[in-house]
């Protein structure tokens, strides 16, 4: 491979950063809409992108390019404990 191509780990990656930038750029829109029809379209729209975004998260995952760690029962206590109202 050249340094002009994209191997597919590439480009699923700059497709889940593109998807991060749309999901954020949707999300704002929601917020910022006073028309309940066309928030209500943003809001659909949105989870498609959220939708698109998890689908190539997983694919990363299953091809070992997008490692995760496991969030250790300690951690995960505290953070309930700490954001429980």
């Amino acid at each position: 491979m050249d340094n002009q191509t994209m191997g597919d780990k590439e480009m699923i990656n700059d497709s889940l950063s593109s998807q991060k930038l749309i999901s954020s750029t949707y999300n704002t829109f929601a917020n910022e809409c006073v028309n309940p029809s066309l928030r209500s379209d943003f809001l659909n729209i949105l989870k498609e992108e959220h939708d698109i975004q998890a689908d190539l998260f997983c694919e990363m995952q299953k091809r070992g390019w997008y490692q995760t760690k496991q969030a250790q029962q300690n951690d995960i206590d505290q953070s309930k404990q700490k954001y429980s109202v």
